[in-house]
């Protein structure tokens, strides 16, 4: 198979959970991330695994210049061959009151959510559009269909990529281009200790009491998502731990 798969945010959580999923089922992957180590290490091992090609991408979403310059840099028989890009990059940062809040950390989230997602898209769904088909992933939340206290602007965020995941369907409707929106609930990943800023024992209380949601879960959905007939598309899908009914209400032992 020569088609690929980008993925954003590949390093971690949903990211590296797709990569390994998508690998494993034969597919090339273009990974890419902020940290290069990282990157390198997960290319080299699922190249190995799966006789699969690999190509790492280091670069930030939040910088324009660098979205588009790396893009571009990609082989032309690479960039003719991708089919499906996933935009999972993505972060909360802090939580409380809003007017409480801190702007380096809405700059951050809205930069990355947001923005970043635009980025890759504007400098990929050309590919897409010249091959005549492919499927675009938007990572969004719960949180882009309901709002809770202190996620004020991450929920924001999120109902911003939920609306961004029908403008896009609507615009690339002519194209034969899917577009799925993964709104995922309480996932155990890497998501509570950047919210919380490194603090171990805050992010893990975040899942006491219950069985969250693992990367693994939602790689597997979007692997089925991806895998359905032509003319199959599943546009929006909230998927959610077994104890967890919204946003804010949980059954915990």
């Amino acid at each position: 198979m020569e088609n690929y798969v980008f993925i954003t945010g590949a390093t971690s959580g949903f990211g590296e959970a797709c990569a390994r999923e998508f690998g494993k089922n034969g597919w090339n992957l273009i990974l890419t991330g902020r940290r290069s180590d990282r990157l390198s290490v997960l290319a080299d091992e699922l190249k190995s695994a799966y006789s699969i090609q690999c190509v790492p991408l280091c670069f930030d979403v939040r910088v324009e210049e660098d979205v588009f310059k790396t893009v571009e840099s990609l082989d032309e028989a690479v960039k003719s061959s991708i089919k499906i890009l996933i935009n999972n990059a993505g972060l909360a940062v802090g939580k409380g009151p809003i007017d409480e809040g801190l702007i380096d950390d809405w700059d951050r989230m809205i930069d990355t959510n947001i923005k970043g997602l635009l980025y890759v898209s504007r400098a990929v769904i050309p590919f897409l559009k010249a091959n005549g088909s492919g499927h675009i992933f938007n990572l969004g939340s719960i949180a882009g269909k309901e709002v809770y206290p202190g996620g004020n602007v991450y929920c924001a965020s999120k109902h911003a990529v939920d609306a961004l995941s029908k403008a896009m369907r609507i615009d690339l409707v002519n194209y034969g281009i899917k577009v799925t929106n993964i709104a995922p609930g309480a996932a155990e990943t890497e998501f509570s200790l950047v919210r919380f800023k490194g603090d171990d024992a805050v992010a893990k209380s975040v899942y006491d009491g219950f069985t969250p949601l693992v990367a693994q879960d939602i790689a597997e959905t979007i692997y089925f998502v991806a895998t359905r007939p032509n003319h199959v598309t599943i546009n929006d899908l909230t998927i959610m731990p077994t104890a967890q009914a919204s946003a804010t209400v949980f059954h915990k032992n």
